[in-house]
């Protein structure tokens, strides 16, 4: 990931989607990112504003029960969610090592309940609620 980016408080979900729209300069192959934060802090809300911003028009979704959700944008991205699934043993059958690669771009939502599985390079992202509408998301 070029640097320079340090995140920033949105009031809406249209924010939130305008920040991953700005996010998504700033992301490059191989990059692997953790989004950690509670439920409705905007972790998918970010990513649909992250595929907008490389030109995907598409329907983004919520992995929860796929697990795992692949969109061909500008770069490939995978778009993981380990919310309800935290067996590392499951993953590794799933093959998660397989998808981190240098030319994926992966996002992990709840990626705290597979960190062993990360790599060491990995960007930390926070989600966190700060009222109903307002979130704060930067790089921890």
């Amino acid at each position: 990931m070029r640097s320079g980016w340090l995140g920033e408080s949105t009031s809406s979900p249209e924010e939130t989607i305008q920040l991953g729209q700005k996010f998504s300069s700033y992301i490059e192959e191989g990059d692997v990112y953790a989004l950690n934060g509670n439920l409705g802090t905007g972790k998918t809300t970010f990513i649909k504003g992250i595929l907008k911003g490389l030109n995907y028009s598409n329907i983004v979704t919520s992995p929860t029960f796929t697990l795992v959700n692949e969109y061909n944008s500008k770069f490939p991205i995978i778009h993981i969610d380990c919310y309800r699934e935290a067996s590392l043993d499951r993953w590794i059958k799933l093959g998660i090592n397989d998808y981190m690669n240098e030319k994926n771009i992966v996002f992990i939502e709840w990626a705290d309940k597979i960190d062993s599985l990360l790599p060491s390079d990995i960007i930390n992202l926070e989600f966190v609620y700060k009222n109903q509408l307002s979130r704060k998301i930067y790089i921890k």
